[in-house]
């Protein structure tokens, strides 16, 4: 095999993003689009880390602020902040799940070499979410496993009200305004403008 076609193959791309002042990255074949902070209808009896849910086109999408989650400092919601739609893998079935981050950050491409082991202590984010780090300018960058973040538990409990309430939308009872979708460019693009 060609060396840069090797390479290339062997390297992975991965969405970065802040939460509070740490930078977070995820692979980019878990995310399915970055949509813009919006509307969150709430429902009760849920973890406080879940914010609740969203209509993304018809589909009920569970929402998780991930700095609660990880136990770190609220941010108020800015201009920068957004909701990462993800796919988890849940019992062999993919879950879609929106993650609420602080602003969206660049897409890195590292190869299997650039990913650093994490050490066991000095991050905020418990050890077993994290697949490892990488180094991003004088920082580094916590890599973050979407499968491990939300436990087999969690996951399943976000997918029965998704499907509770999936139902309500398919009798009218539960509706929301679309958020306004955009892409990792038009992302990048915005936050060009604001720094």
């Amino acid at each position: 095999m060609n060396t840069a076609i090797k390479e290339a193959v062997e390297r992975e791309q991965y969405l970065t993003f802040f939460l509070v002042n740490e930078e977070c990255a995820i692979s980019i074949l878990k995310v399915r689009e970055i949509i813009e902070y919006d509307t969150i209808t709430t429902v009760p009896k849920m973890e406080p880390w879940v914010r609740g849910v969203i209509n993304l086109r018809g589909s009920v999408v569970p929402v998780v602020d991930l700095a609660t989650k990880f136990g770190m400092e609220q941010k108020p919601v800015g201009k920068t902040t957004c909701i990462v739609i993800v796919e988890a893998r849940f019992e062999d079935q993919q879950t879609t799940v929106g993650l609420i981050v602080d602003a969206v950050s660049q897409v890195m491409e590292l190869a299997h070499d650039d990913i650093q082991p994490v050490p066991d202590f000095g991050t905020s984010v418990k050890l077993d979410y994290l697949i490892g780090m990488a180094q991003s300018g004088r920082k580094f960058v916590l890599l973050l496993d979407v499968d491990k973040v939300l436990t087999t538990e969690e996951l399943r409990d976000l997918s029965l009200v998704s499907s509770s309430l999936e139902e309500n939308v398919a009798s009218g009872e539960f509706s929301a305004e679309e958020p306004h979708i955009f892409n990792t460019a038009e992302a990048g693009q915005n936050l060009d403008r604001e720094i």
